[in-house]
């Protein structure tokens, strides 16, 4: 973004004084970085705090003199060769989309001559082993430099362009010793073909680019992913608000135009755009999405409203206690980036290898080529047993090791049920050793259902489920799937705030409230027995009825919960629910430990409690009041029925209406940790033969591609197993129905 934009319609301004800007940085590559771009602001002037989030590649700088100017901060990075620009959701996102398909394109050149090169490669060592004529070999090596040379120029890019601009701002990162060791390898190759030799190194060079590709494409779609966290809570929020004036006239107005004090009027069917206290009306609210409570809420004047609220029934008006900032939409948003930012500096096992692994590679491979000069050896010689030295060691290491395993077992989750939405995310949950379970649409099915359904006549089932469908309320929708595919009937309206009403077989029939009803001590009776259901009234005549709904727990959660309990788990409940609720499900479970009318903060709370107690929590939820706890916990799951924002903050997303995936999740991400340590033991012993071997000469690069290429399928083989963790016996293999892709994709977008 050019300097000339102003910035001062960006700032944020908090009530302390302080003042904040987001920026979106570019160029960002490792972890490494994190500490380059912190570091530089520290000599800025002015800046209270800077923090980088790896994630999404999102700067936030804080000051507090009224006089910074937030254009230093560009500068600033401009100097190391870090592009910011104000952070906006639109340019952001445009920006990335671009990035993701010049990478593609990147990884695809790169693929298609790596299995060209491969083919030529196969011949070469084929022929040098039988009767290959010198012309025709190095025919194939020129059909080979023509074939990677233009292709590395292009796919190599990415790292290509990091390692100039670190240079220019006197700095290294994991990008330089990448370029140095494929550009070494292509130009040693060239010359080599030039001599006539026996060996050249392309295939060794692009694919080298191939495996780093991939692993760069699908960490820019998994930060891509995360941005859709700030989408969802736009969503959220009402952008507009029904104002009243004195005189009682209405006006509409931007939600960030109210000021507390001020009263607004909400219709049925809208979301309330502000956190609030009802002056007048009565009404019935969904406040699910908001505190978890599974129960509509029965407002009236003095109840306490939340902003993203849907008010069903009545008119509202609303005496303003917080709009747009302050709300607790926005401090769930607040909460939600503080805890990716924490959870963004987790270092994954590979990322941790290569930034001891690399450098030592690679400063092996420079003592190398300097021993050899020393010791009087020609230029050619101390420069191939460098690259012996390089060849040998980093695609196995650095390539191979860790995603192998990450695809392998990422392919076996899926068929599990089970898609992941972070990198490291594998890693996180094999590490795990407490489940902390939300109720409301994890432990339990997202929608309310008929309580014992075969207690009610049939008919006059059938007839109140008909009914059920002329309505939009959720209690009424369940009620409406017994209806068996008949018609709604004609003559039905529904009332605000009671129910429906129709003429059937002559006679009046009403279905609502117990009260709409004049069944209110049918309805206590029927509840008393399931105090944590429902009640939905039925009348029609002489002939009456209670439905009683309430939401179920899932079909294998007490299999699921004793799954988990095997694998030696720890295991609570942590509900914004109510008591009564959450101890029936807690007590139907087996589950001791449970805590009830939590909301977003005390969440958070308790899971720095349990971290401060050493444990490292799985968080299992579903609703936007989990979001900030799901981004907080050390890994998190959520269900495929999750709001988009709980799918977002989650590290993996489980499908269907089972919850033995989550065991299943446990039992092969901590296998697939063990290999991944495997892979990694490997390559360090392989190395530990094969470089000093490179070192001393004893090897040529075409024996170091040759003895890479072993390793690598040693280290794959190995990967493979990741697809065979245990399963429990009496569970069968979940298997995704064809039908759930559609949803996939849609909670995905």
């Amino acid at each position: 973004m050019p300097q000339q934009v102003d910035l001062s319609v960006f700032i944020k301004r908090h009530p302390d004084g302080s003042a904040s800007l987001d920026f979106a940085v570019d160029g960002i590559t490792c972890a490494a970085c994190i500490g380059d771009i912190e570091g530089a602001l520290k000599n800025v002037a002015g800046i209270t705090r800077a923090r980088v989030n790896y994630t999404n590649h999102r700067l936030n700088v804080e000051w507090v003199e009224p006089s910074f100017d937030p254009a230093q901060v560009i500068d600033a990075l401009a100097r190391i060769n870090y592009h910011a620009y104000p952070f906006t959701y639109d340019e952001t996102e445009e920006r990335e989309a671009r990035r993701a398909r010049w990478l593609l394109r990147c990884l695809a050149v790169a693929g298609f001559a790596a299995m060209n090169i491969m083919l030529l490669s196969v011949s070469v060592w084929a022929g040098n082993a039988s009767d290959m004529t010198p012309a025709t070999r190095d025919f194939f090596h020129w059909l080979s430099a023509l074939i990677v040379l233009p292709a590395a120029a292009f796919a190599g890019q990415p790292f290509f362009q990091s390692t100039i601009g670190a240079i220019r701002a006197r700095s290294l990162n994991m990008d330089v010793p990448i370029s140095i060791g494929i550009l070494l390898a292509l130009t040693m190759s060239v010359v080599e073909t030039a001599r006539h030799a026996r060996e050249a190194y392309f295939d060794s060079a692009i694919m080298l680019i191939f495996f780093l590709l991939i692993g760069r494409y699908f960490d820019q779609a998994m930060r891509r992913k995360t941005r859709a966290v700030a989408t969802n809570l736009a969503a959220l929020r009402a952008p507009v608000a029904t104002k009243l004036g004195a005189d009682g006239t209405e006006e509409i107005v931007p939600v960030s135009a109210l000021a507390a004090g001020e009263h607004v009027l909400v219709k049925p069917g809208a979301k309330i755009p502000v956190d609030g206290v009802v002056l007048s009306g009565h009404s019935e609210i969904d406040a699910a999405i908001i505190t978890g409570e599974t129960k509509h809420q029965n407002v009236s004047p003095g109840a306490l409203v939340y902003a993203g609220s849907v008010n069903f029934d009545g008119l509202l008006t609303i005496e303003v206690k917080a709009a747009g900032r302050g709300t607790l939409l926005d401090e769930i948003e607040h909460m939600i980036e503080k805890a990716t930012e924490a959870k963004s500096r987790y270092l994954r096992l590979a990322d941790r290898a290569s930034r001891l692994y690399a450098p030592v590679v690679h400063a092996t491979a420079a003592a190398t080529l300097i021993f050899w000069l020393v010791t009087g050896a020609s230029f050619h010689d101390a420069a191939i047993a460098a690259i012996s030295v390089l060849i040998i060691t980093c695609p196995c290491a650095l390539a191979l090791a860790i995603p192998a395993v990450q695809v392998v077992a990422a392919g076996a989750l899926f068929r599990s049920g089970i898609l992941l939405n972070a990198g490291d995310a594998i890693e996180r949950l094999a590490k795990t050793d407490m489940v902390l379970f939300d109720k409301t649409g994890t432990l339990t099915l997202p929608e309310p259902v008929l309580v014992d359904a075969a207690q009610y006549d049939s008919i006059t089932l059938e007839e109140a489920a008909r009914l059920a469908t002329a309505s939009r309320h959720p209690l009424a929708r369940a009620l409406a799937l017994h209806a068996k595919g008949a018609a709604s009937l004609d003559t039905a309206t529904e009332i605000r705030g009671a129910g429906v009403e129709a003429i059937v077989g002559g006679q009046r029939a009403r279905l609502g409230s117990p009260t709409f009803c004049n069944l209110e001590a049918e309805a206590e009776r029927a509840l008393a027995h399931e105090p944590c259901a429902s009640a939905l009234a039925y009348r029609c005549g002489d002939r009456s009825a209670i439905f009683l709904m309430r939401q179920m727990l899932r079909p294998d959660a007490r299999q699921s919960v004793d799954a988990l309990r095997a694998q030696g788990m720890a295991l609570m409940i942590a509900s914004g629910d109510h008591a009564d609720a959450v101890r029936d499900v807690a007590e139907e479970l087996g589950i001791v430990e449970w805590k009830a009318g939590l909301k977003p903060g005390e969440k958070i709370a308790l899971l720095d409690a349990l971290k401060a107690a050493g444990k490292k929590v799985l968080m299992i939820g579903d609703g936007l009041n989990d979001a900030p706890a799901l981004a907080a916990a050390f890994a998190s799951l959520s269900p495929i029925s999750a709001t988009d924002l709980a799918q977002a903050s989650a590290d993996a997303v489980f499908l269907g209406e089972r919850l033995m995936p989550v065991s299943l999740a446990l039992a092969t991400t901590r296998k697939a940790h063990r290999l991944m340590r495997q892979n990694l033991a490997f390559s360090v012993l392989y190395n530990a033969v094969a470089v000093p071997l490179a070192m001393a000469g004893l090897l040529t690069p075409l024996i170091a591609a040759c003895a890479m290429s072993g390793s690598s399928i040693l280290v794959t083989a190995n990967a493979l197993r990741a697809n065979k963790a245990g399963r429990p016996q009496t569970e069968p293999r979940i298997h995704v129905h064809e039908n759930a892709l559609p949803t996939m994709m849609e909670a995905r977008l």
